[in-house]
C-alpha cells in the first residue's frame, strides 16, 4: 500500500475511534470523524465523514445540503457511484470524485458482495447544517 493511501486509511481509523455516528439509509454506516469551523471562511466548516459499506451494502439515492461541496476518496475496497445523469462508475482505493451543491447521488454502493468497502468524504458545508445525507423523495 502506498504511503499516501496508508496515511488516509490510518487517519480515518484514528478519527472513527472517537467520531460521532450519524444515521444512514439502508445498510451503510456513516460516522463524522472530524468537524472544524473554518476560521478564514465565516459560517463554513470542514467535515470529514467515513462511510462504511458491508459486502453488498449501499445507501439509497440522496442529495446533500445545498451548501455542501464534497470530495470523496475510496480507502478500502471498491465503490460503485453515479452522480446526476453521469455514468455509473466503479472507484477503487485511492480514486476519488467530487460533488457540487445540488448534485444528486443516484448510486452509492459497495461493488463487492464478499468484501467491505469504505470511503472518506470531506465536506465544506454551512456550519449550522446538521443533516448531511438527505434521502431523495
Amino acid at each position: 500500500m502506498s504511503r499516501k493511501l496508508f496515511a488516509a486509511a490510518a487517519l480515518a481509523a484514528v478519527f472513527s475511534a472517537f467520531g460521532n455516528h450519524v444515521s444512514a439509509a439502508d445498510d451503510s454506516k456513516i460516522t463524522v470523524v472530524f468537524d472544524q469551523q473554518l476560521p478564514n471562511v465565516p459560517g463554513k466548516s470542514i467535515r470529514g465523514v467515513l462511510v462504511e459499506y458491508p459486502p453488498g451494502g449501499s445507501t439509497a439515492s440522496h442529495t446533500h445540503p445545498s451548501s455542501a461541496f464534497i470530495y470523496a476518496t475510496v480507502i478500502e475496497g471498491a465503490i460503485r457511484s453515479q452522480v446526476n445523469d453521469g455514468p455509473v462508475k466503479v472507484y477503487r482505493v485511492g480514486e476519488n470524485w467530487s460533488e457540487v451543491p445540488g448534485d444528486r447521488h443516484l448510486v452509492s454502493a459497495n461493488d463487492s458482495d464478499s468484501a467491505p468497502a469504505k470511503l472518506l468524504a470531506v465536506f465544506v458545508v454551512d456550519t449550522g447544517e446538521k443533516e448531511i445525507v438527505l434521502p431523495m423523495k
